[in-house]
């Protein structure tokens, strides 16, 4: 009987409190309005692809709920802005109502036609968003740099409009796939640096052309897309020292087309760079390849003279698979920089030729497990039915070289021993993390007093880098890899990666020694 009294008393208050209380009373905006900030910079954008979405958070911090009689764009129905005010999209807005001590959300989005305007290049796009009128009238700005770029899309059929898929030349087969893009045009195969190239699609490199990218150029490669060079094809990336190395001006750059600050190290935003069986003379000098899932992948050709893949002078970031993944092919790298790959930086697969020298391969994956160490070779692949296809590893030479990371060992040598194939490699005075204390590494491979495979290196020792989360790789005065370089290989690579001359007192790795300021 009690606990009715009880609940019907509770009952009766609440009844005469909230017949009482004068509920959803909004009063009109004052012009007292508070905001996250007074400027929406949408960052820089491709001419007609789409920003993302950025927000501004409106405060009420009066102790009256309020409506604001109008939110509009400035430039009104003619704006390339988009807001979405209370979950409702549009670009003007009446009577928005805020309780006291509350806050709205606005969402800002923008698509820009940089054909509307007449821009050397880029252009900055303006507007403003308006809150009220008269005296209590107040605005945010917004602002917008929209970048002028040559597009290159995936072919479509004339009639469905369905977007085709490649079938690709490998190794003399025509091949069918899934892959969307189309063949580049001969008025297509010279990148320049007037304008980023924005690729959607897998751009391909006919059949005895080569693509040729000038120093400076910038390629910007949607999801899912890349370069493929077809058997009998080549692709020369002519970059060049740059002076300013923040603005990079020589250096040719492969990444995503996402250019908000927040994507400018998030891997796996592309594809990869392929080199198909049967492409040929292939060579990058000065580039950047970040945020892809495989920076290059060459396939074949073990047994090119010349080498199938030359790259020096070379720095690949943040691939979400492989930095560079070789599989039965012919490498030779000098001045090559690799880390942060999610699983190794570098990997010569099923046999092949690869020669390192002056390098710093290195992996401080740090986004999630890591299956793989910095540097792995195999000379096998093993199928569906885990039947293994056994081929050569001619050689694997490693010299003068950091090969580092966050785990521990940072190498392996994975073998299926075969009486007719052979499994050659060495490493020459590098500086190699790798601690078996549990003994789990044994036979022949691992080795380290054998100078066959292993002669004059440095095991386990600081190599003291400058910043391996922001990629910066250059070596300190404490390094352990500091005046340990062999001068047989620094006289066939006199010029460090920033073109510092290392042949009088030479260093481990692509980079000579700097000190770093106290307080780093």
């Amino acid at each position: 009987m009690k606990r009715y009294l009880y609940f019907i008393t509770t009952l009766g208050f609440l009844m005469l409190w909230s017949s009482c209380r004068k509920d959803f009373e909004f009063s009109p905006s004052t012009g007292s309005l508070e905001f996250s900030r007074d400027t929406v910079y949408l960052d820089t954008v491709f001419s007609n692809i789409g920003s993302s979405t950025y927000n501004l958070k409106v405060y009420n911090k009066s102790d009256n709920d309020i409506s604001i009689p109008t939110v509009q764009l400035a430039l009104g129905e003619t704006s390339n802005y988009r807001l979405s005010v209370d979950g409702i999209a549009g670009k003007s807005f009446n009577n928005i109502e805020v309780l006291a001590k509350d806050s709205l959300f606005i969402f800002v989005e923008t698509t820009v036609d940089i054909n509307d305007f007449t821009p050397n290049g880029s252009y900055l796009y303006t507007d403003q968003i308006e809150f009220d009128a008269g005296s209590n009238f107040q605005k945010v700005e917004l602002v917008t740099l929209v970048q002028d770029a040559v597009f290159i899309y995936p072919e479509r059929d004339n009639t469905t409009k369905v977007i085709k898929t490649l079938t690709l030349d490998i190794g003399g087969e025509l091949v069918e796939t899934e892959l969307q893009g189309r063949e580049l045009s001969p008025t297509e195969l010279t990148f320049t640096n007037d304008k980023p190239y924005v690729i959607y699609g897998f751009a391909t490199v006919p059949n005895g052309e080569t693509l040729i990218i000038d120093a400076g150029a910038r390629l910007h490669f949607h999801d899912n897309s890349g370069i493929i060079v077809s058997n009998g094809a080549s692709i020369n990336v002519n970059g060049g020292f740059s002076i300013d190395q923040e603005l990079l001006e020589n250096e040719v750059i492969f990444e995503g087309d996402r250019l908000e600050p927040s994507f400018s190290d998030v891997p796996g935003q592309w594809g990869t760079i392929w080199l198909l069986d049967g492409s040929v003379n292939n060579t990058f000098n000065y580039a950047t390849i970040k945020n892809s899932t495989i920076g290059i992948l060459s396939d074949g050709n073990p047994d090119e003279t010349n080498n199938k893949l030359t790259i020096t002078n070379t720095q690949v970031y943040n691939s979400s698979s492989f930095g560079i993944l070789g599989r039965n092919t012919s490498i030779s790298g000098e001045n090559v920089v690799i880390n942060n790959s999610g699983l190794s930086s570098f990997a010569g697969t099923l046999g092949g030729k690869y020669n390192f020298t002056h390098s710093t391969l290195v992996n401080y994956w740090n986004d999630g497990f890591r299956q793989f160490p910095a540097v792995l070779l195999n000379n096998f692949v093993l199928d569906e039915d885990n039947n293994a296809t056994i081929a050569d590893l001619t050689e694997a030479n490693f010299n003068n070289c950091i090969i580092y990371g966050n785990d521990n060992p940072e190498i392996l040598l994975d073998e299926i021993e075969d009486a007719s194939a052979v499994y050659n490699f060495k490493f020459t005075n590098c500086l190699i993390r790798f601690e078996d204390n549990s003994n789990n590494f044994t036979g022949a491979n691992y080795n380290l007093n054998d100078t066959n495979k292993y002669e004059g290196n440095i095991f386990n020792l600081d190599p003291n880098f400058k910043d391996t989360e922001l990629n910066d790789l250059i070596i300190g005065d404490d390094s352990a890899a500091n005046g340990q370089g062999l001068s047989t290989f620094a006289t066939q690579v006199p010029f460090d990666i920033l073109n510092m001359n290392r042949t009088s007192t030479p260093d481990i790795g692509a980079y000579q020694h700097i000190t770093f300021p106290e307080d780093e």
